[in-house]
């Protein structure tokens, strides 16, 4: 991954862990690794834990929020939905409410575009 686009995903997950923080949910973890793979953002609120993908593209907004959502592909899910299972085993909350939401953030020449998707991946 090119430093620009690793720039650019982390910015995007700065966005997004700031718009989780004002509406009401803390931060469990960022980036957490499992050998499958990596969480970008594992949130609670309400006793309820919120795996959040972060995807983020440049272009004009309504159509890199598009690509962002769309690069949420079967496959990705699948190992979204086995990281959620490799955590909460991991932190002994295997009996908590939870699911996963994709943020897709966009971003052009001047600003940033953020859309969550609750519950965008069933389990």
């Amino acid at each position: 991954m090119t430093d620009r686009r690793q720039s650019l995903g982390r910015h995007a997950e700065e966005l997004v862990a700031e718009r989780l923080l004002c509406a009401g949910y803390s931060i469990r973890a960022r980036n957490w690794r499992d050998p499958l793979g990596e969480l970008d953002i594992v949130a609670e609120q309400d006793g309820e834990i919120v795996f959040v993908e972060v995807r983020a593209r440049r272009g004009p907004l309504a159509a890199a929020r598009a690509l962002a959502l769309e690069s949420v592909s079967p496959r990705k899910q699948a190992r979204l939905l086995a990281l959620a299972e490799a955590y909460l085993a991991a932190h002994d909350l295997e009996s908590v409410p939870w699911r996963i939401d994709v943020a897709a953030v966009a971003f052009d020449r001047t600003s940033a575009s953020i859309e969550v998707i609750r519950h965008a991946v069933a389990w």
